[in-house]
């Protein structure tokens, strides 16, 4: 898939594309369903697939206060998009000017003339344009009229409630990957850099790996089973703390991980870890033997919920 960067509202020259528009957080499962409906179009049509998506998100420029923090990063973002089978990701810098321009305006300026849109897809409560003035409606009457059709795509439900990637980032902060997993379809991950740690996990015979992640957003602080995958694309099981180290006197969140099985060296590599189940709360034990009792614990029961060290962790 090829990414694009729109900096200037000029014609691209693309042949007439099924545009599917959004912000796109964490593609979830209400995200598919508008990027498999554009791919179906544009496969129709003979023309190219293309995500249409916004960088910074608008909230950064409209609301930096209340801005939600991201659940994909951009490249993860087209990673996701380019499995649906989406052709293209334009990426529209959002500004004060973009954010100015009326809801006629950004079709034609945008949809119509950058893109050269043939079909546009969007959610049933799509809103753009200057204060969020035009909704899914407006766009098809505007689409009529600049030569674009418009197709409002009816919202994914789960539990009779609109998957959004708020509900997302609303389960991941109670902790409850599971139910992020049904908003998402697949496990919440989060790409990392492996760093060097204090040597703590070695020395009290459960080596971990350390990890600085690249993702804004992680779950509650508890204990998850998952999967690492490694460099090499094998995913392993693994037993993920997130947490201060309470038993050993507190400190700075860290997120760290045991590999079940696992011997080899990690440090330096990149590494993709996700989030199958919660196992429990982060605690504080009395003494060492206490917590490494209860890590073996963790892991028993991870080997229980894991598939094994060549399972697809997502």
């Amino acid at each position: 898939m090829e990414r694009v960067r729109i900096g200037n509202l000029s014609p691209l020259g693309w042949p007439p594309s099924a545009v599917a528009v959004g912000n796109f957080d964490g593609v979830h499962r209400g995200h598919q369903a508008l990027v498999k409906a554009a791919v179906a179009r544009a496969r129709a049509s003979g023309g190219p697939a293309v995500v249409l998506t916004f960088d910074p998100h608008p909230a950064r420029v409209l609301r930096p206060r209340d801005a939600p923090a991201a659940l994909t990063t951009l490249a993860q973002k087209e990673e996701l998009l380019a499995e649906l089978g989406v052709d293209r990701l334009a990426v529209l810098l959002f500004d004060a000017a973009l954010a100015r321009l009326s809801p006629e305006a950004f079709a034609r300026a945008v949809l119509r003339d950058t893109l050269g849109a043939g079909d546009v897809v969007v959610g049933e409560s799509f809103r753009f344009g200057h204060r969020r003035e035009g909704d899914a409606r407006s766009l098809v009457e505007l689409g009529a009229r600049l030569g674009f059709a418009v197709h409002a795509v009816p919202a994914v439900l789960e539990d009779g409630s609109p998957v959004s990637s708020s509900r997302v980032r609303f389960e991941l902060g109670r902790g409850h990957v599971g139910a992020a997993t049904a908003l998402l379809g697949r496990p919440y991950f989060v790409d990392a850099a492996v760093v060097r740690g204090d040597g703590r996990g070695r020395r009290i015979g459960v080596p971990t790996a350390n990890l600085a992640p690249d993702n804004e957003i992680l779950p509650a602080p508890g204990v998850y089973a998952g999967y690492c995958r490694l460099p090499a694309g094998e995913w392993w099981p693994a037993v993920v703390n997130l947490g201060r180290r309470p038993t050993f006197g507190g400190g700075e969140l860290a997120l760290e991980a045991h590999l079940l099985d696992f011997a080899g060296e990690l440090y330096g590599a990149r590494v993709r870890l996700s989030f199958h189940e919660r196992l429990r709360d982060e605690q504080r034990f009395s003494s060492q033997e206490a917590l490494v009792a209860r890590i073996r614990e963790d892991v028993a029961r991870a080997r229980g919920l894991l598939s094994g060290p060549r399972g697809d962790g997502v």
